[in-house]
């Protein structure tokens, strides 16, 4: 498998798209709205890290990251953290590590950053294997905790509510 990492290029918008709209299309729990989310994103320049991967020239499998507000119940906000999503890749090339190996490229990439640290809402049978784990004190309004998950990177992880950015709740 030779499989490349790299980040976006304009030339790529529309495969990313074709990636994320396949990779969710059978997926239970989904609004089929994770294109929106990341051309949301895109379109608010709150897209920090958006990396690719390529085999063979063509576009497999994609991950996004962008800015979150952790607030503690004083409303203090911490500072660097990042929420990792959508991830995809294309259903034929599931189960083949592309995604392990994007989620890996992203940490190291948020590493170099100096970020805080990483949420997600995803499984914690799959995340956990890369750290992230569940933690009683931050919570994700509306989601069942044990699947909002963090990975602190430089510190600790902060309690408080996590707020993904308005892009979120894009649908077109």
């Amino acid at each position: 498998m030779t499989i490349q990492l790299r980040h976006e290029a304009p030339d790529d918008i529309a495969a990313i798209e074709a990636v994320t709209i396949a990779a969710f299309a059978n997926a239970p729990h989904t609004s089929h709205t994770r294109q929106f989310i990341v051309r949301a994103l895109r379109a608010a320049n709150e897209l920090t890290l958006s990396i690719v991967a390529e085999e063979h020239g063509q576009v497999v499998g994609h991950v996004a990251l962008s800015p979150v507000t952790i607030t503690d119940s004083q409303g203090r906000q911490a500072v660097g953290w990042y929420g990792l999503g959508p991830i995809s890749v294309l259903p034929p090339r599931q189960g083949h590590g592309i995604g392990s190996r994007l989620l890996e490229q992203a940490l190291s990439e948020l590493r170099a950053m100096r970020a805080a640290g990483c949420v997600l809402l995803g499984e914690p049978a799959y995340y956990g294997r890369f750290g992230f784990q569940a933690h009683a004190g931050l919570q994700l309004p509306g989601v069942p905790p044990g699947y909002f998950m963090a990975l602190a990177l430089h510190g600790t992880v902060p309690e408080g509510i996590a707020h993904y950015s308005d892009a979120f709740n894009a649908t077109a």
